[in-house]
Order: C-alpha cells, then sequence, then structure tokens
C-alpha cells in the first residue's frame, strides 16, 4: 500500500463511505464538500492506496438460516511460520469460519463459525477443526445475542467535531 496522506476531505469521504457503502458519488461529494468528479478522483486514488478494499452487503444471517455464532479459540501444537500459515490457509476453505485472527497468548487463533444450529456447528467442529493438522485444542463460546456491530474504524474527521 503505497502512502498516502488524508486530509479532511478523504476522512469524511472514508467514513461516509463506511457508513454507507452504497451512497452515489453526488451525495459523498456533497458532504464531503467538493464537485463529483474531484470526489470519484479521490475515491479511486482511495481504492488504489488499499485505503478502500472493497465493498459489501451486510446481511442478516438468521434470515439466511444461520442461528448460531460461536467464538473458537484455537490451540495450535506447533507455532512454527508454516504450521500457522498452513492453518490459515485451511481456515480460509471453511465457508462458516468467517473471521480469522492470529492472536498473542495462551489462543493461537480466534474464529468466528456461523452455522445454522448448534448441532451444525459441532458437526463442523468435530470433522473439520478439531481434525485438522496441528490443531491441539478448541474453546468453543456461543455468542447470545450482539450489542454492538459497527464495520470498519472509527474515523475522526477534522473539525467535525468527532475529534
Amino acid at each position: 500500500m503505497r502512502r498516502v496522506k488524508l486530509d479532511r476531505i478523504d476522512r469524511r469521504i472514508l467514513r461516509d463511505l463506511q457508513n454507507d457503502g452504497r451512497m452515489t458519488n453526488v451525495e459523498l461529494a456533497r458532504r464531503a464538500g467538493i464537485s463529483a468528479p474531484p470526489c470519484l478522483r479521490r475515491v479511486r486514488a482511495l481504492e488504489e492506496a488499499g485505503f478502500i478494499r472493497g465493498y459489501h452487503a451486510d446481511v442478516n444471517a438468521e434470515a439466511l438460516g444461520f442461528g448460531v455464532t460461536v467464538f473458537a479459540q484455537v490451540g495450535l501444537s506447533s507455532q512454527a511460520e508454516t504450521d500457522l500459515r498452513k492453518f490459515e490457509d485451511l481456515v480460509a476453505t471453511w465457508p462458516l469460519v468467517r473471521e480469522c485472527h492470529m492472536l498473542a497468548g495462551e489462543t493461537d487463533f480466534l474464529l468466528k463459525v456461523v452455522a445454522e444450529d448448534w448441532d451444525a456447528y459441532q458437526k463442523f467442529l468435530t470433522t473439520q477443526l478439531t481434525a485438522a493438522p496441528s490443531v491441539s485444542h478448541v474453546k468453543s463460546a456461543l455468542a447470545i445475542r450482539t450489542g454492538k456491530n459497527l464495520p470498519g474504524v472509527p474515523i475522526e474527521v477534522p473539525g467535525d467535531g468527532t475529534e
């Protein structure tokens, strides 16, 4: 990612797109206080610089039949870089795993797993996760509800009262 110094307008564009990725360029430009053509150039530059990685819809997991979210703490028997990478590569092939974070401390990885129900998660756990090479232990925590779920990061825009 090439280094780009973000000014107030860039930060405003990023914040507004993070909150609503379907916002039109005209509306985005209006909010940023610039005209549409330079706004579009700025968005493209932010994409090319790697600040914007993509756009997606926030779908309702429960409406699609995924009623269970589990956070699985995974410990590996080896922390050699090749084993860590192999595990991450394997996790990338599992559709039920929506997030994978390598951690420092007692747990090597934290996985966010969605499943239709508890039985489906248990099947994934026993046939794939605990059966994976170098997995030594897994602790599962069932999410009861989600109190907050915001995408991205807090973006401060100087002069907007968000500092």
